[in-house]
């Protein structure tokens, strides 16, 4: 990949994680990426999701932290977001 492609999907990451959970930090942006790419592939590949899940009950416990802690901080932003 190109640094000037680069340069912009990490742009869009930024944007989408500042729109989701209402400030982008690296960590969070991180965090973002992770969650879209597995359940990008937990969508478009289920099998492969379950064996890695199989495979490494740690990281998926993990993965599952990761997705709450997201869904949280976006339901924050939402709910502060709908009192302005």
């Amino acid at each position: 990949m190109n640094e000037k492609l680069e340069k912009q999907l990490d742009g869009l990451l930024e944007k989408y994680t500042e729109l989701l959970l209402g400030e982008c930090t690296d960590e969070q942006k991180e965090n973002v990426k992770a969650w879209v790419l597995y359940t990008y592939i937990a969508k478009s590949m289920p099998p492969l999701v379950k064996h890695w899940n199989e495979q490494y009950p740690d990281a998926k416990q993990d993965m599952m932290t990761l997705i709450k802690e997201i869904k949280e901080l976006n339901d924050a932003h939402r709910a502060g977001s709908a009192k302005k």
